[in-house]
């Protein structure tokens, strides 16, 4: 690889698990911590045309093979952080947390966004998979964003240049990521933002296994039904593999008793799948994204 003139900090063979929210996970070949949005754009054009890049904020939503990361790992949390009122709309760049995203808004009397103080991720992940809960769904509050490719180029993008499902995020052009974004909120009253995120953290606190390594929910919900009765309806409640194991407290979310590797969680979601197929005749389909090589 070219010499680059970059200020960020570059690390070779970095640990992943540290940095992933199941505390699972090989070696990043390469980890590049930028020092803002101009480093990243240097880092970015330095590298051959040929490296795979990813994106990582809270490593949440994310199952890192044991083999680890051939090419680079770009770590956004605590990068890029800028937040602000931009006229009437709130500007976010991708390393904010989603629940700091929520407590801001409501502190600038804005409604719409009380929904990601329950999302465990940072901005630029709830972009990528159109993030949600409770109801509410990130593009449903998106006017504007920023995007980066590969060459360090930067792009505004029209909500309406992409195209948004239920956790899915198409593309208009070629490989990109998020760099910040506008939303759209109405107005409104602080204490009633403020108490509904309130709420909603205490039904996450009671429903979810949040004092355990977790990546949020496993499976999307199937249309007219939630992935979580059918995991339970076939048995699979507290079901492990090694040292990984679908949830007592909610069978969506699959958790790291300590000792689990990457290797045990992926068996563990296939194992899901193909009982509640067998059983309920439903394929689930994956919310966490896999990367990585096998060992």
């Amino acid at each position: 690889m070219a010499q680059m003139q970059t200020q960020g900090r570059l690390l070779r063979d970095e640990p992943l698990a540290r940095y992933t929210s199941w505390r699972v996970g090989g070696r990043a070949e390469r980890f590049y911590i930028p020092a803002g949005l101009d480093d990243l754009r240097d880092y970015l054009r330095g590298l051959p045309e040929d490296e795979p890049v990813y994106f990582i904020g809270l490593g949440s939503n994310l199952l890192v093979r044991d083999g680890g990361v051939r090419g680079s790992v770009v770590l956004m949390h605590n990068v890029l952080t800028g937040l602000s009122m931009d006229g009437e709309q709130v500007y976010a760049e991708a390393g904010v947390t989603c629940a700091k995203l929520a407590r801001y808004t409501a502190r600038q009397h804005r409604h719409g966004a009380e929904f990601m103080a329950g999302i465990p991720g940072t901005v630029g992940g709830a972009l990528a998979m159109n993030a949600g809960c409770h109801g509410g769904e990130t593009w449903d509050v998106v006017k504007q964003v920023q995007t980066i490719d590969r060459r360090g180029e930067l792009h505004l993008r029209n909500r309406n240049e992409f195209i948004t499902g239920y956790r899915h995020v198409e593309f208009p052009a070629g490989e990109e990521w998020f760099v910040a974004a506008w939303f759209e909120l109405p107005a409104g009253e602080a204490s009633e933002a403020e108490q509904k995120i309130k709420s909603l953290l205490a039904k996450r606190l009671a429903t979810q296994p949040l004092n355990q390594p977790n990546a949020g929910s496993t499976f999307r919900n199937p249309p007219g039904d939630f992935a979580a009765r059918l995991i339970e309806a076939s048995g699979l409640k507290g079901y492990r593999i090694g040292g990984a194991q679908v949830s007592e407290k909610h069978a969506n979310f699959i958790v790291n008793l300590g000792d689990a590797t990457a290797d045990d969680i992926e068996r563990l979601i296939a194992h899901m799948q193909e009982t509640v197929q067998r059983e309920h005749g439903i394929a689930l389909q994956r919310e966490v994204r896999i990367i990585g090589e096998q060992v």
